[in-house]
């Protein structure tokens, strides 16, 4: 999955801008404050050698699949191979976190700002 950066702003319905980005990291916070630690299982190394992994709450949930399902966070196929795909659908028929308004990809937003072309 990929989750916008703190300084992301989308707009909601209304076309107000929020700092959707913001939003998902309290909102990420929350949801692990019930359960810690966390832990993760790599599955690769991005282009900028950032690690990808599953991280999982100490209850077992899957913070992943938890990000994509609330709204916060988008399924990033080309790590995921499509596992998060139903459970962004949903968070998108919901209108759920990002998807309650428009947005920019998060990949894209960030190769937007540092001039570069996007890679998800």
């Amino acid at each position: 999955m990929d989750a916008p950066e703190s300084w992301k702003k989308c707009q909601r319905q209304d076309s107000s801008e929020y700092r959707c980005g913001k939003a998902a990291a309290f909102a990420l916070n929350a949801f692990l404050a019930i359960s810690r630690p966390t832990r993760r299982e790599r599955i690769d190394f991005d282009r900028d050698s950032r690690i990808v992994a599953n991280c999982f709450r100490a209850d077992g949930q899957r913070v992943n699949a938890w990000l994509v399902r609330t709204g916060n966070a988008v399924d990033w196929v080309r790590y995921s191979h499509d596992a998060f795909a139903g459970t962004q659908a949903s968070a998108q028929a919901e209108k759920m976190g990002i998807w309650r308004g428009n947005f920019t990809t998060p990949g894209t937003a960030r190769a937007k700002r540092v001039h570069r072309k996007p890679t998800c």
